[in-house]
């Protein structure tokens, strides 16, 4: 069993089918499952990504520098974490979000203490903007809080079931891993995250799990120490 984790949520799996924007059917599904993990006696962390939004690399291709665009990009996490904080709250689960950069009123600067206390409480600790910095993706961002708030295992949530030699949607011919290294990983050029993510989570060591983030009670069912997915680990 995991007691503490930490959940990488995709931007684009707020945006529901279109992939684009806040689909509130999505935000509900998604803190529903939260819910679950909570009221079970987990403590779980929120890292979201911002593609749904914006992509900072998108930026490149509109002109702006890539400081900027990395920039906009974390402010699109924000937007995502305030509105799953607010699904949250919606159930009747306490949810505070932090971002990496200050930004008050609108939420709280992260602070490692202040969020482990909200987890230890029975709450939900949204952490957003990154790691504060360009040049550092939202995986890389989630790797390094899972290991400020010494969780058990970052739970990465797809579209597929786990972490594949080939990218299941294009390829029907691909092979699924039940479990894989660090260096595999990097060696085999498995997109699943990029290097420093990898990096950070082996001098943990905290294992990566790798699963389908639509399943319904998989969320729940890792937690509990089912084998779900793929886990990644040094």
């Amino acid at each position: 069993m995991y007691k503490r984790v930490l959940l990488k949520l995709s931007g684009e799996s707020l945006g529901g089918p279109s992939r684009k924007g806040l689909d509130e059917t999505s935000l509900l599904k998604f803190a529903t499952e939260i819910k679950k993990v909570i009221d079970a006696g987990y403590q779980m962390a929120v890292v979201n990504g911002g593609g749904n939004i914006f992509r900072g690399l998108q930026g490149l291709e509109k002109g702006y520098d890539r400081v900027t665009g990395d920039r906009m990009g974390m402010l699109a996490t924000v937007i995502n974490s305030l509105a799953l904080a607010s699904a949250l709250r919606g159930l009747g689960v306490k949810a505070e979000v932090f971002t990496a950069t200050p930004m008050e009123p609108i939420a709280r600067h992260y602070d490692r203490d202040e969020a482990i206390r909200i987890l230890e409480e029975g709450g939900v600790a949204i952490i957003s903007g990154g790691t504060g910095n360009p040049y550092f993706s939202t995986d890389s961002g989630a790797a390094l809080r899972a290991l400020e708030l010494k969780a058990d295992a970052l739970l990465k949530g797809t579209r597929v079931e786990g972490v594949y030699n080939l990218n299941p949607e294009t390829h029907p011919e691909a092979v699924k891993y039940d479990e894989v290294t660090f260096d595999q990983c990097l060696s085999e050029h498995l997109k699943v995250m990029d290097a420093t993510a990898y990096s950070l989570c082996e001098q943990g060591p905290v294992p990566i799990i790798v699963f389908n983030i639509n399943t319904p009670g998989a969320i729940l069912d890792i937690v509990n120490g089912k084998k779900i997915g793929t886990i990644v680990h040094a």
